[in-house]
Formats: C-alpha cells, sequence, structure tokens
C-alpha cells in the first residue's frame, strides 16, 4: 500500500502544470524543428577560418522526447563549435542492425567523429570497432557499447540512479513488499545497470518479500500489456519500477486500465507531458530524470575536443539525475527539471 492518502490537486497548481505542459509542447515543437533540420547535415558557421569537423550523433530512437532533447543539446554544441552535424537513430530501440548499419553509413559519408547511444552492449560492437580503426574518435552518451576505444563516457550513473528508486520505494512505503521491475532489452547496458543498483538496495531490506522481473520491448504497447498481465498473475504487487521513457508511460497506463494507482506505488524514468500528467494524478509515484539536453551538448563538446587534439573533460561525465515527486513538481526548479530543454 502506499505510504500517504492521495489529496486533491488545487485549482492554482493544475494551472501551473497546465501552462507548463503547454510550454513544453512550443518548445517540442521547436526541437523538432531542429531534428528535422538535422535528419540531413547542418553546418554552423561562426565566421571563424578554421578546419570544419562532420560529427554524427547517432541514438536508439529518434522519436522520443529524451532524444530529441539529445538532439536539442547537441545542435547548440555545433553551433558553437562550427561543426557540420547530422543525428540519426535506429527505428526500435532494439534494433542494433539498424543502427550498425547507420555508423557504417556515417563513416562512409565522411563523418570525423560518432556519437553514440548504443542500442546494444555487444551487438554494436563490431561496427564501432570499424569505426574506431578508420581513425574516429567515438564518445558514448546514455547507453554503452564493449568496446575499449571509447575516449568518453557520457550519461547517468545508471548503478546510482538504481539505487535512487531503490531507496525511493523504501522510504515511500510501508510493510511488507512485492516488488515489480519492468526493464527493457536484456542486452542494453543503462536498463540492466540501474537493475543492479536497485536490486542492490532492496535485497538489503528484510521488508522486501520478493522482487520479479519482465523484459518488454522498449514500446508503450508492450509495456502496457507485459505490465497488465504482471498485475493480474500477482495480485499481491504493491510496487512497480521501470527505467525509461517508453516503458514508464506503458506502466502507468497499465496501472489505470487495471485501477491499481491507490495500491500500488511506481518510480518510473524520464518525464514527457504524458508521464508528468500521470505523477499528478497519481499512476506515478516518483520521477527519476535525466538530463538528455547535456548528454548531447557534451557528446559533440568533447568529440570536438578530441578533433581538434585536446582531451576529454574526463573519461566518465556523469549527468544530474533528480527524484522529482507528486509533492515537489510543482516548485519551480523541478519544473524547469521536468521541462528541460535548454
Amino acid at each position: 500500500m502506499k505510504a500517504d492518502k492521495e489529496s486533491r490537486t488545487k485549482n492554482t497548481k493544475k494551472t501551473l502544470i497546465l501552462l507548463s505542459a503547454f510550454l513544453v509542447c512550443v518548445l517540442l515543437a521547436a526541437v523538432l524543428l531542429i531534428r528535422a533540420a538535422f535528419s540531413g547535415s547542418v553546418f554552423f558557421s561562426s565566421g571563424a577560418s578554421q578546419e570544419n569537423y562532420k560529427i554524427a550523433v547517432i541514438v536508439k530512437s529518434t522519436t522520443s522526447s529524451f532524444f530529441n532533447s539529445v538532439f536539442a543539446g547537441a545542435g547548440v554544441a555545433a553551433a558553437e563549435y562550427n561543426v557540420e552535424l547530422t543525428t540519426e537513430g535506429a527505428v526500435t530501440e532494439e534494433d542494433y542492425e539498424a543502427q550498425n548499419a547507420l555508423i557504417d553509413q556515417a563513416v562512409e559519408n565522411g563523418a570525423d567523429a560518432i556519437v553514440i547511444s548504443a542500442v546494444d552492449f555487444h551487438g554494436n560492437e563490431e561496427a564501432v570497432q570499424r569505426a574506431a580503426d578508420q581513425g574516429l574518435p567515438i564518445v558514448v552518451i546514455d547507453s554503452d557499447v564493449n568496446s575499449d576505444d571509447v575516449i568518453c563516457r557520457i550519461g547517468t550513473d545508471n548503478f546510482a540512479a538504481g539505487r535512487m528508486a531503490a531507496e525511493t520505494v523504501l522510504s515511500g512505503t510501508e510493510g511488507l513488499l512485492s516488488i515489480g521491475i519492468v526493464n527493457f532489452d536484456e542486452n542494453t547496458a543503462n536498463g540492466q545497470e540501474r537493475e543492479t543498483g536497485f536490486r542492490e538496495v532492496v535485497g538489503e531490506s528484510i521488508r522486501v518479500k520478493e522482487v520479479k522481473t519482465i523484459n518488454v520491448l522498449s514500446t508503450i504497447e508492450d509495456a502496457r500489456q507485459g505490465t497488465r498481465e504482471l498485475i493480474q498473475e500477482n495480485p499481491d504487487l504493491n510496487v512497480i519500477v521501470t527505467f525509461n521513457e517508453w516503458t514508464s508511460l506503458g506502466v502507468g497506463w497499465a496501472v489505470r486500465d487495471e485501477g491499481k494507482k491507490d495500491d500500488i506505488m511506481v518510480v518510473a524514468f524520464d518525464s514527457n507531458v504524458v508521464s508528468v500528467g500521470m505523477l499528478e494524478t497519481g499512476e506515478v509515484d516518483a520521477l527519476i530524470v535525466q538530463n538528455p539536453y547535456a548528454m548531447g551538448y557534451l557528446g559533440v563538446e568533447n568529440a570536438y575536443l578530441a578533433l581538434t587534439g585536446k582531451k576529454p573533460e574526463a573519461e566518465r561525465i556523469d549527468t544530474s539525475t533528480t527524484l522529482v515527486t507528486r509533492e515537489t513538481m510543482y516548485l519551480p526548479e523541478y519544473q524547469k527539471i521536468l521541462f528541460r530543454y535548454d
């Protein structure tokens, strides 16, 4: 059971969240325009006489709010450092072969460096190696690949984020816990790292009776169906944790479908207008929000540093994660985090 009863949302809070949703829609529209422009090559000229480098940003998906924010950050860095930028991504977050083809195509098209969020830790290894063998600096953002040639890894500390999710569950509940984990592809590094961090913490609590994991496709529909089955097959389930934007939405819809928002605590990842709405209405109880804008910006920046003979800022750069709850979501500093494109 959840620790506290949910109170009705005040009119002033509803006004604030609706205004924020409107503003983020405007920002998202701007990002999508940037994305449309970047679908080919876009050249940012500062008027300086210097070599113009080509940097390819290749991610797991081009349709999520998360990766559109990555593209926005990358675009700002490209303009700042006067580089030609391309942004590409697989159609689905499981299609590592399509992503490999994008890596090979970027090399063939003359990219000087690659910034990648890898679909598959092992499945993308050979394509990344081929690019590195051609002398291209490789920067990883968000999701890792099995390669010793990566010069810089930028993103969430996934173990710490998983531990944050577990600590949120333990502090927000009472009594014995039956926990369900709705994770995505077993071969994607960041989801597995988050689950490992989560399990480390809950495994130490005598209150945790059981932890069950299901792996689903990284789509709303598959996560929704898988979660509904998980709830129906486990009537004692009182906590669900999930680890990315699409699975978070699927879990939220499933909890609504099954009428379980008062019985199951949900800790989810990432934010968009829909998931923030679910946080407001109770299908989701906490969001762990990453900083994809910083991942995009720092990815391009560190690729540029490598191309100009400078060392990256560090081999690993941890971008921020923030816990947002229904009690904190209306505060101005948290609104900026929930709807962050700058």
